[in-house]
């Protein structure tokens, strides 16, 4: 079968993780990313958070999967030739470099686009048009100015990061989708356009249920939250509430057997108006199916810490699982608190490609993330990540058709740095 992006070339000039997110699920989708990277360095993350000495690390590894990668110093005056050359062969551009970098390379969109009219350029930064406009973001920047770290954690406590990388592989994906729209675009439209994705925006659009309660909160307290319950009044924003759900459907994390000594051993639990009933029954409180104070979803909200109270005092009779699958025979909506070691094991997620195997001819073998988007008709193969610059030769005589000696002449001039000889596999 073939992949959904087979025939679609990339120019990778993304470092760390936002860029690399995008451009690895491009590349698991089959388009063909060349990663261009900094003679004896390379991406930054190559060195960074090393567990193996002198071997790229997993924070490399796993953001650059299925991918080439050539070295090119771009102040010399062949490797900006052989740049030049590539921006008129690939269908994308994608970087993430600080504001205005891109065009102090000489690399500015009106160049571009006079180069190559069907290129497209996409470009992750922190924020959009405004005051911030030039102002360099990181991860749990992008997570205090989206939204996220303002409403999360508990009430009395202060603002918290969320361990999901909301900011920059959240970006990354969201960037994903705006390339693959402008490249249907330009099949009708037969040019190309620039694709800009800020990292504030991203976090917002992932935080608008909170955009949501904010105006709701002009209008009256938030009584699923809560304080409600504990009549606590609300300030003039949204509030920071712990595990709440923070929607029509009260849920809380609740202790499961065992919690003394395992720091995972908890359970979500959802009170989903649909399933009161059995949720009532399966507590051993029959009489909160009549009871008015208890029997809606309007009463039960002045009684959310009593109610999870009662609920947490069945779940820590149960471990996790035991406690999951009493629940789902219900269709009661509850989740186990996987840890990383958990979900490293789970063989469910290994069967369906979700954590994936991957040998490195320098690291051996590893774990990694592979893609959480399932094409029916085109398959994904997560390969590995290239050293660096391994496709440098291969690059200049495929891609760009050079000859021989001009691939000689390029390797002297000092333009690709030494390049890459992999033995044979």
């Amino acid at each position: 079968m073939e992949k959904a992006l087979e025939g679609v070339r990339i120019l990778d000039f993304t470092h760390v993780q936002s860029g690399p997110t995008c451009t690895q699920l491009l590349a698991w989708f089959g388009a063909d990313v060349i990663k261009v990277e900094r003679p004896g360095a390379g991406d930054a993350t190559r060195q960074q958070l090393q567990d193996i000495p002198d071997v790229d690390s997993l924070y490399f590894t796993m953001l650059n999967h299925n991918k080439r990668s050539i070295t090119i110093d771009t102040k010399n005056p062949k490797g900006k030739e052989v740049l030049w050359r590539l921006v008129k062969e690939c269908d994308v551009l994608v970087e993430n470099f600080a504001p205005g970098a891109l065009d102090r390379m000489g690399f500015s969109w009106e160049k571009l686009q006079e180069a190559n009219p069907q290129l497209i350029v996409a470009s992750v930064k922190g924020f959009g048009p405004g005051r911030y406009q030039d102002c360099k973001v990181y991860e749990n920047v992008a997570q205090c100015a989206g939204g996220s770290a303002s409403t999360t954690g508990f009430r009395d406590d202060i603002p918290m990061v969320t361990g999901a990388q909301i900011g920059d592989s959240g970006t990354g994906l969201h960037l994903a989708l705006g390339i693959v729209t402008a490249l249907y675009h330009r099949t009708h439209s037969g040019t190309g356009q620039r694709v800009d994705c800020a990292m504030q925006d991203s976090v917002l659009n992932l935080c608008r249920v909170k955009l949501r309660d904010q105006q709701r909160l002009e209008r009256g307290p938030l009584r699923e939250y809560s304080q409600f319950g504990e009549d606590i009044p609300f300030g003039d924003s949204v509030p920071r509430a712990g595990n709440d759900s923070g929607g029509g459907q009260p849920g809380r994390i609740l202790k499961c057997k065992g919690w003394e000594h395992d720091p995972n051993a908890y359970i979500y639990f959802i009170t989903q108006a649909a399933v009161w009933e059995p949720i009532c029954d399966i507590i051993g409180e029959p009489d909160w199916k009549t009871d008015p104070a208890y029997a809606s979803p309007k009463g039960r909200l002045p009684h959310l810490n009593e109610i999870f109270t009662r609920i947490e005092a069945w779940t820590m009779k149960h471990d996790k699982f035991e406690a999951m699958d009493i629940l789902n025979k219900y269709d009661i909506p509850c989740g186990p608190i996987l840890s990383m070691k958990e979900i490293a094991a789970d063989e469910s997620l290994r069967a369906n490609g979700t954590v994936v195997e991957v040998d490195h001819p320098t690291r051996g073998k590893y774990l990694t993330v592979g893609s959480p988007i399932k094409l029916s008709g085109s398959p994904i193969e997560v390969t590995r990540s290239p050293l660096l610059g391994e496709h440098t030769e291969e690059i200049l005589r495929q891609v760009l058709g050079f000859s021989e000696n001009e691939v000689a002449e390029i390797e002297g001039s000092g333009a690709v740095g030494q390049v890459t000889k992999l033995a044979a596999e």
